[in-house]
């Protein structure tokens, strides 16, 4: 698991714009400027896990070997420091809407990566916005992956 984390944070952090990719320890329990992080930010972290029996290979370690799917959660967040509203500055405007830019960009390098060879690619499952009073924007995806003969 520790590779294929790995590999999805050193992929994360080639994206323009984000500032803080870390594994999700509950940076975002916090609120507003207290958030122990730089933003805009990514949080990583398995979701869910779910593996199914293929039977055995005496020849292997565990013998018992099965397939899986990984669900991994990508937390963005970026601090809110001007409005979208039509009549503000562009400038303040483009600031904004910059977390979407950026979990663009991001899913761009994510949607069909392998971050190992001998297992499946990442596919996007779902988004969600979360609403917060801190004027923090806070969006989750969802990727999943397959494992094979683990």
């Amino acid at each position: 698991m520790k590779e294929i984390l790995d590999s999805i944070q050193n992929r994360l952090d080639t994206v323009e714009g984000l500032n803080y990719v870390s594994e999700d320890w509950g940076q975002l329990e916090e609120y507003g400027r207290d958030i122990p992080a730089k933003f805009p930010l990514c949080l990583v972290d398995v979701q869910a896990a779910t593996y199914s029996d293929i039977g055995q290979d005496r020849t292997a370690s565990p013998q018992n070997r099965q397939e899986g799917v990984i669900r991994f959660t990508l937390k963005f967040a970026d601090l809110r420091l001007g409005n979208a509203n039509q009549k503000a500055p562009q400038v303040q405007k483009d600031s904004a809407w910059r977390i979407h830019e950026i979990i663009d960009k991001a899913h761009v390098k994510l949607h069909g990566f392998r971050p190992v060879p001998e297992h499946g690619a990442l596919m996007r499952r779902d988004r969600r916005k979360f609403k917060r009073g801190d004027g923090v924007l806070h969006h989750e995806l969802t990727y999943e992956m397959a494992l094979h003969n683990v």
